[in-house]
């Protein structure tokens, strides 16, 4: 029993993602930071985001006579926060570490890898392959 235990432990993907989980940890704090002085500023240029909190909340009656409250704009500022870290993500981070690996792939000299083969045109070339066989015989 802890054998296995010790085996899953010790295998190199849980180490990895372990790894991952601390390293998005604080790629987190990172982000938060460029959103909140950087995005949040220009989206509070047109508007004020912190307003949608409060804004469209609809209260409707519940079984047991009471009310309950349904919060529309905290949901729409979520989705806008959420884009606006996608964003940052995307831009600062994720497409000037794709044109520095483009840049460093094209300055090796190594060809870029063929984009893979779905499954039906892996069947066509395989059958094109048969027919070509059989025809040569």
């Amino acid at each position: 029993m802890f054998q296995g235990f010790k085996d899953f432990i010790l295998r190199g993907n849980v180490i990895d993602l372990a790894v991952a989980v601390v390293i998005g940890a604080a790629f987190t704090a990172i982000v938060n930071v460029v959103v909140d002085a950087i995005i949040n500023p220009l989206i509070g240029l047109f508007f004020q985001a912190d307003s949608l909190d409060d804004a469209l909340k609809v209260t409707v009656p519940t079984l047991a006579g009471g009310t309950t409250t349904f919060s529309f704009g905290a949901v729409i500022g979520a989705v806008i926060s959420f884009l606006a870290v996608a964003l940052v993500v995307y831009f600062v981070f994720v497409l000037p570490m794709n044109k520095a690996k483009e840049l460093q792939a094209a300055a090796s000299g190594v060809e870029q890898e063929e984009p893979e083969l779905t499954e039906q045109e892996l069947l066509v070339q395989i059958r094109d392959l048969l027919e070509k066989n059989s025809a040569v015989k």
